[in-house]
């Protein structure tokens, strides 16, 4: 899969010139192929979009949940709790003032990936389907997978800060 092309693609089509549209992946490989990212990186990113080209046409406003994909980890820090949010920000900053994209829809789909949590807007819980990976008929390798991928994470969360969930684990 060419994530720079399909990156390329949804930015073009949403009026973003070749020079910003370089800047914006550069700066978001960079984020994903962070050595310390073990399971939010260019991987996910490639998995949820799969997802994404299996589902779109349920979607009801696809290009959003596909800019979505793109910047909803592009902040992680594995001891911090708001990711998702410092995530959100980011994405509806890359977005000029013009943007045809719903900015309202991007940052509350990509805040929503936190908790995963059913919403009201169905394009929403797409995303977070696409994010945990419900669709896949192979989810109990998947699952496996991501818990290995998670475990090397979890060593650094301080006790406090996680919740009796993921503690269960």
């Amino acid at each position: 899969m060419d994530l720079k092309k399909i990156y390329t693609d949804l930015l073009l089509n949403i009026g973003f010139e070749d020079k910003e549209i370089q800047q914006n992946w550069t700066e978001l490989q960079k984020a994903y192929s962070k050595k310390s990212r073990y399971y939010h990186n260019l991987t996910h990113l490639e998995e949820m979009i799969e997802l994404f080209d299996q589902y779109k046409t349920q979607l009801q406003k696809p290009d959003e949940i596909l800019f979505s994909i793109f910047y909803h980890d592009i902040i992680y820090k594995v001891t911090r709790k708001d990711n998702e949010l410092k995530s959100a920000e980011h994405a509806v900053k890359v977005l000029d003032q013009n943007s045809v994209l719903d900015k309202d829809l991007i940052f509350e789909a990509i805040c929503a990936t936190q908790l995963h949590q059913h919403n009201k807007i169905e394009d929403i819980n797409w995303l977070i389907d696409f994010d945990l990976k419900i669709n896949q008929p192979k989810n109990g390798r998947i699952i496996k997978s991501i818990l290995n991928k998670l475990e090397k994470n979890i060593v650094f969360i301080p006790t406090y800060s996680t919740n009796p969930g993921v503690q269960k684990l």
